[in-house]
């Protein structure tokens, strides 16, 4: 496994991204940053960071993919395996919120990011970004925030979590590459935030309403039960889970 260790850049994923396009890198190459300045999460929001606090991480995903709509299956899986590798440092109450966000105890503790690069041969290429809080203790303005320490009120070994989560990461790529998906679905799903009960969501145009989430679907798209008792589809963009 080639790990590339950097002190601070805007971005691992970019970093990644501008070293693929420039040189052959080995599937699963990782890059580490002590701080990242320009992080971003899901619709273009910020990933902000406390430098040398927390994991800020890309790894390069590649002969995985076969086909474009086989997308958010690598997304389940590598949801599932930072909520496996976290289990084995005693995290509580550890969830999963669609699409990508890791929760414990209702609090985020960490966001992923796949780019999926779509080469002219029709080779896919996917940039796993990985954002986990460990110690860091303060969140201005982030009342939903949390971190390992803030949870457990203990201090971790960031390259003892870092490690924990490449492993798990390589074995269940493995698995997923081999056609086994469907064990890591069912995972997902047990461990979907608020799945059955009813929450409260606000579409792009500020309308808030109820609903009971049922599931995702596989091509990532969350599954609602409305109060017309009919089930709605919606796209990561589409709707804001509030809680």
């Amino acid at each position: 496994m080639n790990i590339i260790k950097l002190d601070a850049i805007p971005s691992t994923n970019d970093f990644l991204k501008e070293k693929l396009s420039r040189q052959y890198l080995e599937n699963f190459t990782v890059v580490v940053a002590e701080n990242q300045t320009g992080g971003k999460g899901q619709m273009g929001s910020i990933w902000e960071v406390q430098s040398g606090k927390n994991l800020t991480f890309s790894v390069l995903v590649r002969d995985l993919l076969l086909d474009i709509q086989s997308v958010f299956h690598l997304n389940v899986a590598v949801a599932v395996s930072i909520a496996e590798a976290l289990k084995l440092f005693s995290i509580p109450d550890l969830a999963i919120k669609w699409p990508n966000d890791i929760l414990a105890e209702n609090r985020k503790i960490g966001g992923i990011l796949i780019e999926n690069i779509l080469k002219s041969d029709g080779e896919i290429f996917s940039i796993v970004g990985i954002g986990l809080n460990v110690n860091q203790v303060e969140f201005t303005d982030l009342p939903k925030a949390g971190s390992l320490f803030s949870i457990t009120g203990k201090v971790f070994d960031k390259e003892a979590v870092l490690t924990s989560v490449l492993e798990k990461l390589k074995l269940n790529l493995a698995l997923l590459q081999s056609g086994n998906h469907e064990q890591f679905w069912k995972i997902y799903d047990a461990m979907l935030f608020r799945k059955g009960v009813p929450v409260s969501f606000e579409d792009t145009s500020g309308l808030r309403f109820m609903g009971i989430i049922q599931g995702v679907n596989c091509n990532g798209k969350l599954e609602v039960l409305l109060e017309n008792d009919l089930i709605t589809e919606y796209g990561i963009k589409e709707v804001i889970l509030l809680y």
